[in-house]
């Protein structure tokens, strides 16, 4: 996948659109105190309007209508500019969420994913894929949860290389559509992943509770002849209050002592009858539909603008594709089901909880949801998982576009393999990060690792591939981030995203990582049986295809020397023997044996420090061989510990 540039510098684009929203958004306040001022005096000269009209007799009744016209005309405009200002402060949010990105200040500014956490994941919480400053919450700019599940999904399992290519293409074409991203960042309200997918999937698939049939005419016309009853009382004790002239009256109380009594019990008794027999199955479906179907709005107003776009990529163009029905588009479907939902939230209305039962309300709205629930419910989870990609695409096509210098990995198929120069972590801020070079292959392919290109290079030898770098050095010197760097552009790569890094070459790879492990109250399990359960997954994992790309910090270090030295070596020459590749840390030297034992198959490499006028200093540059000293009495010192 060649990398092509992104044209315009995001950081002055964002700054420019940020400028521009904050000005609309000053102007639209300004524009909503003056409609509201307006308003206000409307209402004083309609008071003085009516004072003067039953007052002193100078104006009629009739001349409050225009007050009231322009009342209710200022009113409308005042909903625009309320809702224009309420889109435009979701923009201005929007785009400050991307300079915060672009000036390393995103940490506690998104959604951080912390559902998706699994303390049993392979590399999830080592490797900081979600939670706070999380992997996630750095790529995630999904309205929807169907969005987020999405993204999430993506980045905790590799895709097929075929997958991620389809995916990378997607991403470039994304990219550059700055309008697109904005349009979803600020469509609907504020509320965020109110629409619960697999409920609202399978609400929409699930099987008609009530058939339509012949009845449904019968309901119609008991609803009719409910509503003449309700006419009919309301006329009636109007007359009787003295609000109809003497004619009208006399017949209405002739009406109401004659006929209205006997009518009125028979078409209650009736409707009564109905919703008994039609009560369990109309209470099921409201209730049902009350449940799955939530923030329609907002779902409603991505494929809206979603039916809008076409796209070239093959990918993009096939779920846009899944948007095309016979008929009304999902948007408009969509809107309808939302209209029904407000009908079902008018029940709760005093004034239609009293007529509702004359007019059959819920036997018609549930013979309306299960009308829509027959024509576009089994569409319901094409639509959901539409949006989800485009959303999970619309976040790596922001980071792209943010993220211009990171390239796009190349995919290999002969054998394990990562090959990546100048890795840095995407998670730090590139002028902080020191970037330095992994290289690692399985069975059949020689790659050299090194730190860097001035650095002298470790190779394997003719005889065997370099799987295997033991990582020694002191406290704090960068073995732990650099297993993070590896790990994290890694999932990138596989996700179809670009990785941080000058160039990538790797395989299909099961990235399987211990690295933050601890100890468990709840499941009674020391931080040392946490980890050997971490290492069993390992390996567990190298016995299936893809390869393992493991990679190990601290080797055993809750345990003996000499019980961490036989059991790391065993467990290293373990995964070796399955043809996985990675890293393995320690800061103990005994264990950098385990390289010498492999032969070609294993190398060491090291990171420095020194002390200079009492404060320790790192080069986090990864050079070969193994470290020649460790810093934990300068470090117990520096902190002062009088050892």
């Amino acid at each position: 996948m060649q990398n092509p540039p992104i044209p315009a510098d995001p950081h002055e684009e964002y700054a420019r659109r940020l400028e521009a929203r904050r000005t609309a958004l000053a102007t639209q306040d300004k524009r909503h105190v003056a409609l509201g001022n307006l308003r206000l005096l409307v209402l004083f000269v309609a008071v003085a309007m009516a004072i003067a009209a039953f007052g002193a007799g100078m104006f009629s009744g009739w001349w409050l209508l225009a007050p009231a016209a322009v009342a209710w005309w200022l009113g409308g405009r005042l909903q625009r500019v309320e809702t224009e200002r309420a889109t435009l402060s979701r923009a201005v949010a929007f785009y400050e969420r991307g300079l915060a990105r672009l000036d390393s200040r995103w940490a506690g500014t998104g959604e951080t994913g912390a559902r998706f956490i699994d303390e049993h994941h392979l590399y999830a919480q080592d490797l900081d894929i979600f939670g706070n400053a999380s992997l996630f919450e750095l790529l995630s700019t999904a309205r929807t949860r169907m969005g987020e599940d999405t993204l999430a999904a993506w980045l905790r399992a590799p895709a097929l290389p075929d997958t991620v290519r389809a995916r990378q293409e997607a991403v470039v074409e994304l990219a550059p559509q700055q309008d697109l991203r904005e349009d979803l960042a600020v469509i609907g309200e504020n509320a965020r992943t109110g629409v619960h997918p697999e409920a609202l999937a399978a609400w929409g698939e699930r099987e008609p509770i009530l058939e339509s049939s012949p009845f449904r005419v019968v309901a119609w016309v008991l609803s009719v002849l409910g509503a003449l009853a309700i006419v009919a009382f309301s006329t009636s004790f109007l007359a009787a209050a003295g609000v109809l002239d003497r004619p009208t009256a006399s017949f209405m109380a002739w009406f109401f002592m004659a006929w209205l009594p006997p009518y009125f019990l028979i078409i209650a008794v009736t409707v009564a009858m109905v919703l008994w027999i039609f009560r369990q199955r109309t209470s099921r479906i409201i209730h049902e539909a009350a449940e799955a179907t939530q923030d329609l709005d907002l779902l409603g107003g991505v494929l809206h603008r979603l039916e809008a776009e076409r796209f070239s990529a093959p990918r993009l163009a096939t779920i846009r594709s899944e948007l095309d029905i016979e008929g009304r588009p999902p948007s408009r479907r969509i809107a309808q089901l939302h209209r029904l939902m407000d009908l079902v939230d008018s029940r709760h209305n005093m004034f239609m909880a009293i007529i509702a039962p004359f007019l059959l309300w819920d036997l018609h709205l549930a013979y309306a949801l299960e009308d829509w629930r027959r024509t576009s419910g089994p569409a319901m989870r094409r639509w959901l998982n539409a949006v989800g990609e485009m959303e999970a695409f619309s976040s790596l096509a922001a980071y792209r576009y943010e993220h211009p210098l990171d390239v796009f990995p190349e995919f290999v198929a002969d054998a394990p393999c990562f090959d990546g120069e100048a890795l840095g972590h995407p998670l730090l801020a590139q002028n902080v990060a020191v970037p330095n070079d992994v290289r690692i292959s399985g069975p059949s392919t020689r790659l050299r690792a090194s730190a860097s290109a001035e650095q002298a290079p470790v190779r394997a030898s003719a005889s065997g591939a370099l799987q295997v770098l033991v990582v020694s050095g002191s406290n704090m010197s960068g073995k732990s981030t650099l297993l993070r760097t590896i790990g994290v552009n890694a999932v990138l790569a596989q996700a179809g995203a670009p990785v941080r890094a000058r160039r990538l070459r790797l395989s299909p790879v099961t990235v399987g990582a211990s690295i933050r492990i601890q100890d468990s109250l709840q499941e009674g399990t020391s931080r040392f049986y946490a980890e050997i359960t971490r290492l069993r997954q390992i390996m567990d994992k190298a016995d299936e295809a893809p390869p393992v790309l493991f990679l190990i910090d601290e080797f055993l270090h809750g345990t003996n020397s000499h019980d961490r030295r036989i059991g790391a070596e065993a467990i290293v020459r373990g995964l070796v023997d399955r043809r996985a590749i990675g890293l393995v840390t320690t800061h103990d030297l005994a264990l950098a044996h385990i390289a010498d034992t492999l032969g070609p198959r294993g190398a060491n490499v090291h990171f420095e420090d020194h002390l200079e006028d009492g404060h320790m200093h790192f080069d986090y540059r990864l050079r070969p061989g193994v470290v020649q000293k460790s810093n934990a009495i300068e470090l117990m010192r520096s902190v002062g510990l009088d050892v």
